[in-house]
């Protein structure tokens, strides 16, 4: 059986080859093996230049071909039954676009996790899989490949891209949102707890103005007490000397903490 799907998918690689008219394996920078009714694809090593590659259209259910074709920037294995990509194609660091559509990808996590580090990844599809009926799906994804411009035929606009790093990293959002933005906070400075109503009650006045007689020693008091009665302005500032370096990140030297805020108040 091995032998059979060995040398059908031989069959399939050189008929291409003779089409294109490649020479070498290092010539060969792409090859079309869509729609073959392959099972099972092996190794492909020997392109090692290889950039565009199509499977499209197969019944593959796991890549296991790809081991050292680091070249690659499209790969289109959409329509395919493929369950699972772990450890299949995160070493695949110049993909620019990625198929995946229409398979049988399940689990949302490992997939972004086997993805994330594509850096150059800008169109990825994995619509008609059943990850992408979870709810948050879509955010998920451009959150945790952040690379990616086109997400299932969909531009991801900066909107999305906000609203992905609020429901995904609350708490670094809530120090952004704190950083450099004064929040006023009303209080009393004052020697005696006295609320603002009996203030009121209590200040005499000389005149239909309202003004205050400085002659009363009541009234005075009443005026100090005002002249202490301000607005905060307050401002919370992130403690750096609490975040570790990227080397004590990389070595455990120190604990990781969460963010600590610093508030500074004036008058």
């Amino acid at each position: 059986m091995f032998m059979s799907i060995h040398n059908l998918l031989l069959q399939v690689i050189e008929e291409q080859l003779r089409k294109c008219g490649y020479k070498r394996n290092l010539d060969v920078a792409e090859l079309y093996l869509g729609r073959k009714g392959l099972k099972e694809v092996t190794d492909l090593s020997r392109f090692r230049m290889l950039k565009f590659l199509w499977l499209n259209h197969n019944k593959i259910t796991r890549i296991t071909c790809l081991s050292n074709n680091w070249q690659l920037s499209e790969l289109y294995l959409n329509n395919n039954e493929i369950c699972d990509i772990t450890g299949c194609l995160k070493h695949l660091t110049s993909l620019h676009t990625l198929l995946l559509n229409n398979n049988r990808l399940a689990n949302l996590q490992a997939t972004a996790t086997e993805l994330k580090g594509m850096t150059n990844l800008q169109i990825l599809s994995l619509f008609n899989n059943p990850l992408a009926q979870e709810s948050s799906y879509r955010p998920y994804i451009i959150h945790y490949i952040p690379s990616v411009q086109r997400l299932d035929r969909q531009k991801v606009v900066q909107k999305e891209r906000d609203n992905a790093f609020k429901i995904f990293n609350p708490e670094r959002t809530a120090v952004i949102q704190s950083l450099g933005f004064g929040r006023r906070t009303d209080s009393v400075l004052a020697t005696k707890s006295t609320s603002k109503s009996s203030l009121r009650k209590s200040v005499p006045s000389s005149g239909n103005d309202g003004s205050v007689d400085r002659k009363n020693p009541d009234a005075l008091e009443v005026l100090l007490l005002r002249t202490y009665q301000r607005s905060l302005m307050q401002y919370s500032l992130l403690d750096w000397t609490k975040i570790p370096s990227a080397r004590q990140k990389r070595t455990g030297e120190q604990p990781l903490d969460k963010p600590q805020l610093l508030t500074l108040k004036f008058r």
